[in-house]
């Protein structure tokens, strides 16, 4: 059963790159953005994770939270958070348990990978239900940063 639009997100724990435990119940109260990426390093990926930090001053007026989640485990991710000067929470799923409760999760990936996340784009508003879901089909594919703002200005 896929998510749909007003429903609960699904909640999880997880491990950021400071290797302390994450949940979304602790961003009660507040918009997230939650952004699937397949992989760290990938160029695509990269791209991605670059563009929210050259624009956190728009996500900032919008007072959302940034939350990276990708398959990578906390010490690939810290890596990749410091060489692209990244200021936003990025969150390891090593073991896709929240990608499979969101529903984005890509059976078999390029180079016969399997479990990576389909790129993926959650927002989620102040009382913990979804807002916005955009779940891409190619992970060659940017999500809709202009749709993820819109939403963002419609729950402020």
């Amino acid at each position: 059963m896929s998510l749909q639009i007003g429903q609960k997100a699904p909640d999880f724990t997880l491990f950021n790159t400071e290797k302390n435990k994450v949940s979304l119940a602790d961003f009660k109260g507040k918009n997230v953005v939650l952004l699937f990426f397949p992989l760290a390093f990938s160029g695509v990926c990269t791209s991605e994770m670059c563009n929210m930090r050259d624009n956190m001053s728009i996500y900032n007026s919008l007072d959302a939270e940034i939350i990276g989640i990708s398959i990578d485990s906390l010490f690939v991710l810290n890596k990749f958070k410091a060489e692209n000067n990244l200021e936003f929470t990025l969150l390891s799923d090593f073991n896709k348990t929240t990608a499979s409760a969101y529903d984005c999760l890509i059976e078999t990936f390029v180079f016969d990978m399997h479990g990576v996340s389909k790129r993926s784009v959650f927002v989620v508003d102040k009382e913990g239900n979804l807002q916005h879901i955009e779940i891409l089909e190619s992970a060659g594919d940017l999500p809709n940063f202009t749709a993820i703002q819109e939403c963002l200005k419609k729950l402020n």
